[in-house]
């Protein structure tokens, strides 16, 4: 840092010895503003009301020490950082490292040698100046940084959401359907006590576990009538393909597991690849109860949404075969705290 009369640092010296500070004033006084005060009790006083850039102060005072002023200095927020210089004439070991252990930056002896007072004052105020500017700096790209996540964050969840919005145009019947399981999964998640990212995560991962629906035929999927087996077989390999779609989202692999096990059983008779218990992923679990209590509660081609009582005996049901029982039983308390029947599609 070039100091310059138009941005001349302010330096407090602190000492009861007028010559000390006279001398101060003569070396100092042209490059900085220095406000000399002959106490430490005055010393703290205009501390508390004024701020400076550095505190030269006496180490030997008959009303406040340097070193109990340099504990107090430090033990309050706003002089904590301030660098402090001690000005002493008698130096020993001891108080040298007494000093340090107070957090003093440096020391310097009486009587002043000019040179040295002004190159020490020099380094400390361009040490500060330029730990400042990195500081400064390190908050602009951490904040640069912040905004091109929560940019990416935007278009991320907007795409995920169009993706989303693609599949389930293809159904007539389970409009927002996508939506609404992600909202159940994100809720199941809270209550399970993950944190806000976990809780996003699998948010993002029930948005899309449809996503192979794309590659099924609306004709199929919109069939009033059963379903042969051929179509039946079809419809199921959603998953897989989903899978299959997801998988080159490298970065987040958890979306292709979301896709590909949320048809799996907690017994087993799931599939496709018909894992049982805990060998089903988790978000694969959670998501399996949701998606099974939206089925349940919206409009389908071939029947009306179910009575909540009836979709919370089926879960009750399905506890410990179809679905974790943990997670059945956290979807059995919001069916049940749902005394209005909120959580289900009303687009129909």
């Amino acid at each position: 840092m070039t100091l310059t009369l138009a941005d001349r640092p302010r330096v407090l010296a602190v000492d009861d010895d007028e010559m000390s500070l006279m001398v101060l004033e003569k070396i100092l006084g042209d490059e900085y503003e220095l406000v000399k005060v002959h106490s430490g009790a005055e010393g703290m006083q205009i501390l508390k009301a004024q701020t400076f850039d550095l505190v030269l102060l006496d180490y030997l005072m008959p009303d406040l020490d340097g070193m109990t002023m340099l504990r107090q200095l430090r033990a309050r927020l706003e002089t904590s950082e301030v660098p402090i210089i001690m000005l002493t004439g008698d130096m020993t070991a001891e108080r040298e490292a007494e000093g340090f252990r107070a957090g003093v930056t440096d020391f310097l002896h009486k009587p002043f040698i000019p040179d040295v007072l002004r190159l020490r004052v020099q380094r400390i105020l361009r040490y500060e100046y330029l730990q400042s500017q990195l500081e400064q700096e390190v908050a602009r790209q951490t904040a640069l940084a912040n905004a091109r996540l929560q940019t990416s964050q935007r278009i991320f969840n907007q795409v995920v959401l169009a993706l989303a919005q693609t599949v389930d145009v293809k159904d007539h019947y389970t409009h927002g359907h996508s939506e609404r399981v992600a909202q159940y999964a994100q809720e199941i998640s809270r209550r399970l006590g993950d944190d806000a990212s976990t809780q996003a995560r699998i948010h993002s991962i029930a948005m899309l576990h449809d996503i192979g629906k794309i590659g099924i035929p609306a004709h199929i999927i919109n069939k009033p009538t059963r379903l042969t087996d051929e179509q039946y077989a079809l419809i199921q390999s959603h998953t897989t393909l989903g899978a299959e779609i997801l998988q080159t989202v490298r970065e987040f692999p958890e979306l292709a597991v979301g896709a590909r096990s949320h048809h799996e059983r907690w017994d087993g008779h799931g599939y496709p690849d018909g894992l049982a218990g805990e060998a089903i992923p988790r978000m694969a679990r959670i998501i399996a109860v949701a998606d099974a209590y939206d089925a349940m509660t919206s409009r389908r081609s071939y029947r009306d949404p179910l009575p909540q009582a009836v979709v919370h005996a089926e879960i009750a049901k399905g506890r410990g075969t179809q679905f974790d029982p943990l997670f059945a039983d956290i979807m059995l308390q919001m069916i049940e705290e749902d005394t209005d029947f909120t959580m289900r599609d009303t687009g129909h």
